[in-house]
């Protein structure tokens, strides 16, 4: 009985997803895409951030987190590294 509560429950929750996303607001990132384009070091340094960026992206439109201008697989392989640069060290918390 409860597999069939969870499955209703799952597929209503998607259902809202789909409906409230519909409702989403398209931004043009064309004018970002103009001047400097960020690469590896870019990406490692918004990596190392990201938590204060994410806090400063609540409170005020104009910060990100992701550099929309970057050059791709770098960019991302940068900001990887940097977000996982975080959580090094939390398995010997949990001992």
């Amino acid at each position: 009985m409860k597999t069939k509560k969870l499955i209703i429950l799952s597929i209503f929750t998607l259902i809202a997803m789909l409906v409230f996303s519909s409702c989403a607001e398209v931004q043009q990132i064309d004018p970002c895409k103009t001047g400097h384009t960020f690469g590896f070091f870019g990406g490692l340094w918004h990596g190392i951030i990201a938590p204060a960026s994410f806090v400063g992206s609540l409170f005020n439109d104009h910060i990100a987190v992701w550099a929309v201008n970057n050059n791709g697989g770098w960019y991302s392989f940068g900001f990887l590294l940097g977000v996982g640069s975080l959580g090094f060290g939390g398995h010997k918390a949990s001992r």
